[in-house]
């Protein structure tokens, strides 16, 4: 048994998430714990409502509420639609809790006390209008490296070099459109370039792994070469206070929520550890074991444009937190803190052509999704047609396509034709005779999806792990067609055996395609007269702020009835029904709706 760590991309709570959100880290990250669990491993996936920083302020405003109250409305809404999509969280929290700014702070703390932060005079962008910070992800102009313009303050997209906002050719307020005002401003900067070198030896030995994503790991090795110090405090009255005289009492100055959301992982796992009652569990995924045996695997599961603060920025943090940086230093509280074994990025979602815009109207938000179709029709897209190394397209088109020919005409057609017959000619499921060839062959094809397409989910790669789940589908459904069992009339033992090998088939693939379809998972399960708990799911709970702040919602969830992932025989003589449909056939016309709902 290995221990894994699934850190899963904080949701900004700024408004609720959209399907391209969660396209990138929230089904990759579930289908891949889901398995993991399945195999054995103790798994820990955590993750929640990134809830600090300027846009939450902005949006604030807008809604005429506080940011709190903000970050309360919408955090209950992402864990709603997390739910409903069906994300198996140990713990999913969020970053107001006293527990993950007392995290932050000690962090800080060791940070600055191994000399990782210098404090610099810089300048900061302020709104004209407003006389509030912009932060620089409001800000955007032409990138001064490579030209391209629409580059953010903090980083271009197009080149991936870091960037300062006064760095921007014409920078202007994404807000307003106002050009910002500059004013000199006191800030620490986390010194990226002493802890460069082992930033480098660390992707070095991630490349040399063969485990990454080319994508990503190209990426993380490019920004290396225009390091530099990164600032880690900001001006703005809503965030975590730095933990410094002169500084905590300072109303207007926290803590970047850049800084504060990565130790979200960290803080997280502290958090579940304190609710299970014993507060150093979290060690067990984080500290590295002594003699390099047993030690967890840590996978961080987020879109592309938080790439560098996942290879660049945390792992910073944690070697400047352990003191293995150019200026050396020594273990704090937390003691030696491992770093990412990979971060698992996925590239962009686009819709109908044209990038996520909730102001233009070009969105479909996840509570929407799964308001009219199949949380699992969704989650099967995802894996079979997502961003995972590639930008992809949602059309709605696709989407009706994959649902009808896929999973209805593919997998719901062989439940329910197996189901249907068993039903019609035995009522239970009947013992299997000998084995012909064919039967022979197809059980063994089926029994190695359980490698094959376990081999693809464990190295994150989701669409050849579908597809060979599918192809296994199709294989099957060959063998029904070529076997003829609707013909079979005299010959009770035969048919018998057919429908035996068919069941064992279908249960099989069940349990292979689980992570990727939970809910129907369970579904079919019924349909094969089982309890229908292939898939354990999450639930919502209401707790109290382990430190005295108010009480939150928090997805979290048992699930150490997890079915094994391996085939388990069928049981002779289990009462199977005749079944309905798993899956919903969509109707044609869907397509033509949603491409009218988003030119409404």
């Amino acid at each position: 048994m290995s221990r894994i760590l699934s850190a899963v991309a904080w949701p900004y709570a700024n408004g609720p998430r959209h399907i391209g959100h969660v396209a990138g880290f929230g089904v990759p990250s579930d289908v891949f714990s889901r398995y993991q669990r399945m195999v054995g491993n103790d798994v820990l996936m955590v993750s929640g409502s990134d809830e600090h920083g300027t846009p939450i302020l902005i949006a604030a405003d807008e809604a005429g509420v506080t940011p709190q109250q903000l970050a309360d409305t919408n955090h209950r809404l992402i864990i709603e639609d997390f739910l409903a999509l069906g994300l198996s969280y140990d713990l999913y929290t969020r970053t107001t809790t006293r527990n993950h700014h007392q995290v932050v702070q000690e962090m800080f703390t060791g940070v600055h006390e191994n000399g990782y932060f210098v404090e610099q005079t810089t300048t900061g962008a302020i709104s004209p209008s407003t006389g509030r910070t912009l932060p620089d992800r409001y800000i955007e102009g032409t990138c001064p490296i490579c030209g391209y313009d629409g580059a953010r303050g903090d980083q271009c997209d197009n080149c991936g070099n870091q960037l300062d906002p006064a760095d921007l050719i014409e920078p202007r307020s994404k807000i307003n459109g106002e050009t910002p005002e500059f004013i000199e401003t006191q800030h620490f900067f986390l010194d990226l370039p002493a802890l460069a070198e082992a930033l480098g030896e660390w992707l070095d030995e991630r490349e040399a792994s063969g485990t990454w994503r080319p994508n990503v790991i190209r990426f993380s090795q490019n920004i290396l070469k225009e390091i530099r110090p990164r600032a880690i405090t900001r001006d703005i009255d809503w965030g975590i206070a730095v933990p410094l005289e002169g500084w905590r009492e300072n109303p207007t100055k926290r803590l970047y929520v850049w800084f504060d959301a990565v130790i979200g992982y960290l803080s997280a796992s502290i958090e579940w550890a304190r609710r299970t009652g014993d507060p150093d569990a979290w060690r067990a995924w984080w500290n590295p074991a002594p003699d390099g045996e047993g030690e967890a695997r840590s996978y961080y599961f987020m879109g592309k444009d938080n790439i560098t603060f996942h290879s660049q920025i945390w792992p910073a943090e944690l070697l400047a937190y352990d003191g293995l940086g150019s200026r050396g230093g020594t273990t704090h509280a937390y003691g030696r803190l491992s770093l990412p074994t990979e971060v698992v990025s996925s590239e962009f979602l686009t819709m109908e052509g044209r990038k996520f815009s909730s102001s233009k109207r070009v969105v479909i938000y996840v509570r929407e999704m799964l308001e009219r179709y199949q949380p699992d029709a969704f989650r099967y897209f995802v894996a079979a047609a997502g961003p995972e190394s590639n930008d992809a397209d949602f059309t709605w088109a696709e989407f009706v396509q994959r649902t009808n020919s896929e999973l209805v005409a593919g997998w719901g057609n062989l439940v329910n034709r197996t189901a249907t017959l068993v039903a019609k000619n035995f009522g239970e499921i009947p013992p299997a005779a000998e084995l012909t060839e064919d039967d022979r062959a197809v059980l063994d094809l089926v029994a190695g999806a359980f490698d094959s397409v376990g081999d693809h989910i464990g190295r994150n790669r989701m669409r050849l792990a579908i597809q060979e789940a599918m192809r296994t589908v199709g294989e099957v459904n060959r063998y029904v067609s070529d076997s003829e069992p609707w013909k079979i009339k005299d010959d009770e033992v035969r048919l018998g055996t057919v429908l035996h090998v068919m069941a064992q088939c279908v249960a099989d693939l069940n349990v292979v395609l689980s992570p990727f379809l939970p809910f129907s998972a369970n579904a079919v399960d019924r349909v094969l007269g089982g309890a229908g708990d292939v898939q354990p799911m999450p639930r919502l709970e209401e707790v109290e702020d382990l430190d005295g702040g108010a009480s939150y919602p928090i997805i979290t969830g048992d699930y150490t009835t997890t079915r094994a992932w391996r085939r388990e025989p069928v049981v002779v003589g289990t009462p199977i029904e005749k079944p309905a449909p798993v899956f919903r056939k969509l109707d044609p016309a869907t397509v033509a709706d949603e491409l009218a709902r988003l030119e409404a």
